[in-house]
């Protein structure tokens, strides 16, 4: 047992070697929101924002939130911050928030060939073949899975996620036209075979728990990839699946899908450009929100009297720091 902790070991140090070295971005973060038009008669108004987790890739430094109503934060079972602020009969009727950061990002890059030095726990593995409200493990999904890595002839864990992924890029246009996408809503983009990155991961993650291989949802902001300011439109998520021997392998389904150029790139990477905010779907806030579990968490959430309110102004934007990257 001895020797082959040394062979470990030995390999490990030796593909530890051979992987680049990870780009790294520096920036800071603002995240605004304003529940706004709070009705005179309302007795509470309830907030709640995900507030960014360190991580082996993500840093987080330099955290400040101003708002003129005390709140307070918690972590859930997945790692994920949630910051909660209650208000009872706001005044103005509004409530302000504002969460500043500084975030150091680090390149994911996963070689294929890297033993795994230390093993997932069994309770954690089972947390990620559970099945979402949107994202289904039914005899369909079993079946539409398999098909894709017998075609592939595929039979480890390693061999099926890559032949599902070929699969979900090869067939899934990134199309954010008419109605229906953007809710990560798997039978949705097995029919329609478009969407954005909630779509494409949907049928990731969907057929790769189906075949007991365990995959995680993330959600945060992209960055464009020239260094500079600016604010961003809109959310982007991404995956990571569990190879026994190897570990967790970070996949980009939906950003190969937009860069043909990046598909073999993304299948074990994801790239310095973004800050994740949460993991996982169907989530119960803390306190527990009235409504019904989110999607996912990247964007505040409010309720005023139990009810979920959806009258809020934000805005998110960053700014690089001086730091130069590998690439510049």
């Amino acid at each position: 047992m001895r020797f082959s902790g040394l062979l470990l070991a030995a390999a490990a140090m030796i593909a530890a070697e051979s992987l680049p070295t990870p780009r790294e971005r520096s920036f800071a973060f603002e995240y605004s929101v304003a529940v706004k038009d709070v009705p005179a008669s309302a007795r509470f108004v309830d907030l709640w924002v995900p507030v960014p987790h360190d991580d082996p890739y993500q840093k987080i430094t330099g955290l400040q939130i101003e708002t003129p109503f005390p709140h307070a934060t918690t972590t859930d079972r997945d790692g994920n911050v949630i910051l909660h602020l209650r208000v009872a009969r706001p005044a103005s009727g509004s409530v302000p928030l504002s969460m500043r950061f500084n975030a150091i990002r680090k390149e994911h890059i996963q070689l294929l060939t890297t033993p795994e030095v230390k093993p997932e726990s069994k309770a954690v593995l089972e947390r990620w073949l559970k099945p979402d409200r949107l994202v289904p493990l039914d005899d369909q999904i079993r079946k539409w899975a398999r098909e894709v890595v017998d075609a592939a002839h595929a039979t480890t864990d390693l061999e099926m996620a890559r032949a599902i992924y070929q699969h979900v890029v090869a067939t899934v246009k990134y199309d954010k036209s008419g109605k229906g996408w953007g809710n990560g809503d798997i039978y949705y983009a097995c029919d329609a075979r478009r969407g954005n990155c909630t779509d494409f991961h949907a049928i990731f993650i969907g057929y790769a728990r189906a075949l007991g291989i365990p995959a995680r949802f993330a959600i945060g902001f992209p960055l464009p990839t020239e260094r500079g300011a600016g604010k961003i439109a809109g959310y982007h998520c991404w995956a990571e699946f569990y190879a026994k021997g190897i570990g967790w392998v970070p996949v980009d389904a939906s950003e190969a899908g937009k860069n043909p150029d990046k598909r073999d790139y993304f299948f074990g990477a994801h790239d310095e450009n973004r800050v994740e905010l949460s993991r996982g779907r169907d989530l119960l806030l803390t306190p527990v929100q009235k409504a019904d579990p989110l999607n996912y968490f990247v964007y505040p959430y409010a309720e005023v009297d139990g009810e979920r309110y959806s009258s809020l102004d934000t805005t998110y934007g960053y700014k690089d720091s001086n730091t130069p990257s590998r690439d510049q």
